[in-house]
């Protein structure tokens, strides 16, 4: 029995809370830790039956074996090295830190102890793009070419978001960028980003940008293209093609329903899917069944911090190359 905490009850600490409470085998949901009452009260409010508002109770607890990290990026690099020197195996939401330098330091401090770390890219998880993984590995397509990889969300997140989430590289594409490298099984040595702010002048007055378009260039001489959006009118827009030698290998959108109505006026379908929370619940769930796995069988962990660290990088050589509208070499 994995006996397990969660800092952080957001969004993605409520989801995980529901997935490691009821839904995994084999491990225990022993405490969480929120500063703020509402988080503490909805752990209570679901069965947990310890939570404090301080890290140092999970540190000091010596039957905890691993910590799920939710709480504000702000706060991850400062997290993981506290819970890396005592010995717990770590489970931390993207991004490690918002500064590179300090990440690089972080997973660095981990590697030297050899504590187990894995960063939540929860999208390698999804059964669609999974299965694109294996087909390619089986050789179905041949030679990769390129990657088209679309990501729009439904509707901008708060300004008061914006200005602390480190940019729409940082933020959102990092998820592609992971996606990238995934699929294509090589590395990103080049970057070319243009970008804008097309959606709410709010945005590009908070230093941010809500529309980009960015092109990647692998070491193999295959290529990706991610396009990203803060807002897609008709709903939640996640799509990915792998064009190769043999073939193409494309993923649409998953609706609400497979409900089609053909009538002499044409065919209507459902609507896509609102947010990540319905679209990716089932890879959330299927990531941390892979973290709970790792840990059991000593294996390693299918999303490591050398693979956060190099999406980052990748966030990084984007902005830069925004900034200065050129291509930047990643060496």
């Amino acid at each position: 029995m994995i006996k397990i905490a969660i800092i952080g009850m957001g969004r993605m600490g409520r989801i995980h809370l529901d997935n490691l409470s009821r839904k995994i085998n084999g491990v225990e949901l022993t405490m969480v830790v929120d500063p703020k009452n509402d988080g503490q009260k909805f752990a209570l409010d679901n069965g947990v039956k310890n939570v404090s508002n301080s890290v140092n109770a999970i540190i000091e607890n010596p039957e905890i074996d691993a910590v799920v990290i939710s709480s504000p990026s702000s706060t991850h690099c400062e997290y993981v090295i506290k819970f890396a020197k005592a010995g717990k195996a770590i489970f931390c939401e993207k991004p490690i830190d918002m500064s590179l330098q300090k990440a690089t330091k972080a997973i660095s401090i981990i590697s030297k102890l050899n504590v187990p770390i894995m960063i939540g890219f929860n999208q390698r998880f999804d059964n669609n793009f999974s299965k694109v993984k294996d087909e390619i590995s089986n050789g179905k397509i041949g030679e990769l070419y390129n990657l088209h990889i679309i990501s729009r969300d439904p509707e901008p997140p708060p300004i008061s978001y914006i200005k602390k989430s480190g940019g729409l590289f940082r933020d959102m594409t990092i998820h592609d960028f992971d996606m990238a490298r995934f699929i294509m099984s090589s590395e990103v040595v080049e970057v070319f980003a243009y970008g804008n702010c097309l959606i709410d002048s709010a945005i590009g007055d908070a230093g941010d940008i809500d529309s980009a378009t960015v092109l990647l260039k692998f070491e193999n001489g295959a290529m990706a293209t991610i396009e990203n959006s803060r807002q897609a009118s008709y709903g939640y827009d996640q799509r990915l093609e792998v064009f190769g030698s043999k073939g193409v290998i494309r993923v649409e959108n998953p609706l609400k329903s497979d409900l089609k109505i053909l009538t002499e006026s044409g065919t209507k379908t459902d609507r896509h899917l609102d947010f990540f929370m319905e679209r990716y619940k089932s890879s959330y769930l299927e990531e941390i069944k892979c973290f709970i796995n790792a840990l059991n069988t000593g294996e390693k962990m299918p999303v490591n911090g050398e693979d956060g660290l190099k999406a980052m990088i990748i966030a990084e050589a984007a902005n830069k190359s925004l900034l200065e509208n050129r291509p930047v070499k990643i060496n």
